[in-house]
């Protein structure tokens, strides 16, 4: 009975992970291409790149349409990282004899937000699913011991090479990689307070100066990125003061303006494509801070300084939109559901089949968003949760690291988002949940915590989720 047992768990595991990469077959075949990934495939059938979204990206994506056309290449690649992230992890569990929680780890696979974006060929998926299969490395590497000093190195560079390269994707992802990267170096490299510090900041260096390495590498034009958040930020300053701190443009009232244009959710309405786009839009910005002959960034800092309270409203009210935390249905516009149906008109008309597995998942997605399964903010309080805890527990090795990666990474969107989209939250959400089934785990052993302890780690969960449902549904109550 207790070989059986420990067979067990490999069919089941390995039935769910092909019915889970059959069904997501069934569902985007040959991938969903968004706006977003048509300027990359446009750019990547070039060879011809500007950094407004990742030339990392658009470069890979150009060397596997030499394999074949469009985005199926890059949608297997996706499902690969993902679906071998988590069958790595899986793997680890079973090695460590816990059959319960190799099949947990599955289950996280198959949340409804992650499992939908995987579908679409987007930066954020990609760079999900690459720190997915590094955490797992990273796993693997505590898990091996020192007869295999060999494959713990081998380990260790491919795992540092994903963590790296999911940098390329944003530039705010060195935070996610920051932990990772670390936690990878051999342990007497961080053994004390000052190791640990000198090498994070080793860590962040190469980290924090991916993009514009690769950027520059592979000879991007300036497209002037930048100024998206830029132009967000003073147009919340200037909606929170009433004081225009914008660069002098031709509009008569500045403040009255922007207060007709301004929305926490989002930049969009400054952004040329909006269709009602703001008389105080991008291009005027932008040409306005050349004439001035003032750095951006300077001028940018100069508002902030000046205006510190209204600059904190405007992130605190952006944060909330972005996260999902105290809103309505009605904060929110059509285009910005987190499952993308389908691919937006593009010159090739590569669009998904026709399938009735695809109408499904969106519809779970989207009642996932009524509940706290469906809010970044709750998955970051969990995390939370799981940090308090892990100090006690036996896996905290390799919760501290992703839990801290998954949670920084998150709190990296209170300063640079210009947009309220759940695929920002990808790996925040990912990664989340791999730490609290591990967590979980732990516990179910003879581990001992405290319940003052216990009852500290779930309170902020258990606050958000209250707070939350509250909110959404106080009208009703109305």
């Amino acid at each position: 009975m207790a070989a059986g047992a420990k067979t067990y768990p490999y069919p089941t595991v390995l039935v769910a992970i092909a019915a889970g990469v059959l069904v997501q077959i069934a569902a985007y075949w040959p991938g969903i291409m968004i706006w977003d990934s048509t300027y990359q495939y446009t750019q990547a059938l070039s060879g011809h790149y500007d950094d407004w979204h990742p030339p990392a990206m658009n470069w890979l994506w150009h060397q596997l349409v030499r394999i074949h056309p469009g985005p199926a290449p890059f949608f297997i690649l996706q499902m690969l990282l993902y679906w071998g992230g988590f069958a790595s992890w899986s793997a680890w569990a079973l090695r460590q004899r816990r059959p319960l929680l190799a099949i947990g780890i599955v289950g996280c696979a198959l949340i409804p937000v992650g499992f939908a974006l995987i579908g679409a060929m987007i930066k954020d998926s990609l760079m999900a699913g690459a720190l997915l299969t590094a955490s797992s490395l990273l796993a693997w590497v505590h898990a091996t011991d020192g007869r295999y000093v060999r494959r713990i190195w081998i380990l260790r560079i491919v795992a540092a090479f994903l963590v790296l390269f999911s940098a390329t994707l944003r530039f705010n992802a060195f935070v996610a990689g920051v932990p990772l990267l670390v936690a990878l170096m051999p342990g007497v490299w961080q053994s004390t307070r000052l190791r640990m510090a000198t090498m994070s900041l080793l860590a962040a260096v190469p980290l924090f100066l991916a993009v514009p390495v690769a950027n520059r590498l592979l000879h991007a034009e300036r497209s002037g990125v930048e100024y998206s958040l830029i132009i967000f930020d003073l147009a919340g300053i200037t909606e929170y003061s009433g004081v225009d701190v914008f660069p002098k443009v031709a509009v008569a009232d500045p403040v009255e303006v922007n207060d007709n244009c301004y929305i926490p959710e989002k930049w969009d309405p400054y952004a040329w494509w909006d269709k009602d786009h703001c008389p105080i839009d991008f291009g005027k910005v932008r040409a306005a801070l050349k004439a001035s002959g003032q750095s951006p960034y300077r001028f940018w800092m100069s508002a902030i300084v000046a205006h510190p309270l209204a600059y904190a409203e405007h992130r605190i009210m952006h944060f909330n939109s972005n996260t999902y935390f105290l809103v309505r249905d009605e904060d929110y516009d059509e285009d910005d559901s987190p499952a993308f149906s389908q691919s937006d008109p593009n010159p090739w008309n590569y669009q998904i089949r026709q399938n009735d597995i695809e109408p499904v998942i969106e519809q779970v997605v989207l009642t996932t968003l009524e509940t706290p399964l469906g809010w970044p903010i709750w998955w970051m309080a969990m995390t939370v949760g799981v940090l308090i805890l892990s100090p006690r527990l036996p896996s905290r090795a390799i919760l501290l690291p992703i839990g801290l990666s998954a949670l920084f990474y998150g709190l990296a969107y209170i300063v640079v988002s210009v947009a309220s989209e759940m695929r920002y939250h990808f790996w925040t959400m990912t990664g989340a949940a791999i730490v609290i089934v591990i967590a979980a785990s732990d516990l179910r052993k003879d581990v001992r915590v405290s319940r003052r302890r216990v009852a500290l780690a779930v309170a902020p969960a258990v606050l958000v989720a209250l707070l939350g449902t509250a909110w959404r549904l106080a009208p009703l109550m109305g």
